[in-house]
């Protein structure tokens, strides 16, 4: 495996401090676990996405459009069958 090194910028965001992380090392998460070493380093290892934060970003893809034809579809459906109890 190959490491990857670069330098990047540290700035304030709020009352946080915050590191810009470039395109090469993006992470495909929203939450991330920070340790520091015994020698001062920062380990950042990203977390896996809970479940309902995948769903809710899922369900967000539905745009107006998509929704619209859901209900249409589901105006069109016939009406329940009456049947006997088992």
């Amino acid at each position: 495996m190959t490491t990857i090194t670069t330098t990047t910028r540290v700035f304030i965001n709020g009352n946080s401090q915050a590191v810009r992380i470039p395109l090469e090392f993006r992470l495909d998460t929203s939450r991330v676990e920070i340790t520091r070493t015994e020698t001062g380093d920062l380990v950042i290892h990203p977390l896996p996405r809970d479940r309902g934060e995948a769903l809710l970003e899922a369900l967000s893809a539905f745009d107006e459009d998509y929704v619209s034809i859901l209900e249409e579809d589901r105006r069109d459906q016939p009406e329940p069958q009456d049947r006997e109890d088992l």
